[in-house]
């Protein structure tokens, strides 16, 4: 442990000496590309920081405690010590886990409406707002993309990007099959229906992550279609993307510019094709998948939200909240939390 921590304070320092180089600052891409790995160490780095200030401390209070007038003082500050740098390299070894290398990232949700026809469509609804909450609690901008609205309430579809500090990290294990059960407005006589929506979280790809060569996209453009408003229907400004590659088809039309739907359309699409490349990556590891929460596919059933029991269960760690009405307002700490620690327990055991 200490080498890996001696490891990475000294190549945060050189990071330091990097990033005060003017030559360094004038690239602002190199500059970025430090900052961000410098930030990635800093945590570790101050841990470590506090460990040897500690460990000087308790050097220190073990010889006072062999002193007539202070020695009842000191032995009481050993051990105080001894107690806290325990704490803390408990800490430290969660720190020094492997990283996901998108953690830090921005991300990019999809949310459809799955079985269940309306109610699975207002679901989705539901969800969008739940993110939105939990979001304007945490200080995370939403951007929407994209979005097909349902006649009956909520979305068939909706994309849209979060970002802020630590995103992916926070709403990746948020990818998989939500399913609600409730009484749906128009069901008259009181029986509870099951519905499901799929969530999709993406890390946010960059141009340097995707390699998307122009001639193996097909683009075309149509006329926007929805649930009517005004300017839908009107111009041919809807985009549909397609990676003939892979087969990947990104449609956008929430915006009256082709121009702009189009840039929404390739954002979505990078971050598509990302997400492939990652999701065939893992296959190939087979002992990393199985140490993950959930495959993170979309068919996986991950979370019910039952509205008569004002319970939500997360069914991949065996988590139960009764306070179905708080989450779906936005406080999802508690399961997020849960899920992060079971994730850190699983690796820390090398399941």
């Amino acid at each position: 442990m200490i080498e890996r921590l001696e490891s990475i304070e000294k190549r945060y320092l050189e990071l330091n000496e990097k990033l005060m180089d003017p030559e360094v600052f004038e690239d602002v891409s190199l500059t970025t590309k430090l900052s961000k790995e410098q930030a990635s160490l800093k945590d570790s780095y101050e841990a470590y920081q506090t460990y040897k200030k500690l460990n000087s401390d308790l050097k220190e209070a073990m010889e006072m405690a062999h002193d007539k007038e202070l020695g009842e003082f000191a032995k009481e500050e050993v051990l105080r010590l001894e107690e806290e740098i325990k704490d803390l390299e408990s800490k430290i070894e969660i720190l020094l886990l492997p990283k996901d290398p998108n953690d830090d990232k921005n991300v990019i949700v999809e949310i459809r409406g799955a079985a269940g026809g309306d109610e699975a469509n207002i679901f989705a609804g539901d969800l969008f707002r739940m993110y939105s909450r939990y979001c304007e609690k945490n200080n995370l901008n939403i951007t929407v993309l994209n979005s097909v609205a349902s006649a009956a309430g909520g979305f068939s579809q909706i994309e849209f990007m979060v970002k802020g500090d630590n995103v992916y990290s926070k709403l990746k294990y948020e990818s998989g099959a939500h399913r609600v059960q409730r009484v749906p407005e128009t069901e008259t006589q009181g029986r509870v229906h099951t519905s499901t929506a799929t969530v999709l979280v993406m890390p946010e790809a960059e141009d340097v992550d995707v390699d998307i060569k122009q001639a193996d996209l097909r683009i075309d453009v149509y006329r926007s279609g929805g649930c009517g408003g005004q300017g839908v229907n009107t111009t041919d400004s809807a985009v549909r993307i397609t990676h003939i590659p892979t087969g990947i088809v990104v449609t956008c039309q929430n915006e009256r510019s082709q121009i702009q739907n189009k840039e929404h359309a390739m954002q979505i699409l990078r971050s598509r094709i990302y997400d492939y490349m990652n999701s065939i990556h893992e296959k190939e590891i087979e002992s990393e998948r199985k140490s993950k929460i959930g495959t993170g596919d979309r068919s996986e059933k991950i979370r019910t939200y039952n509205y008569p029991q004002n319970r939500v269960t997360d069914h991949r760690i065996g988590f139960t909240l009764n306070a179905l009405d708080r989450v779906m307002e936005g406080d999802l700490g508690k399961i997020i939390d849960a899920l992060i620690v079971e994730d850190q327990n699983r690796k820390l055991r090398g399941d």
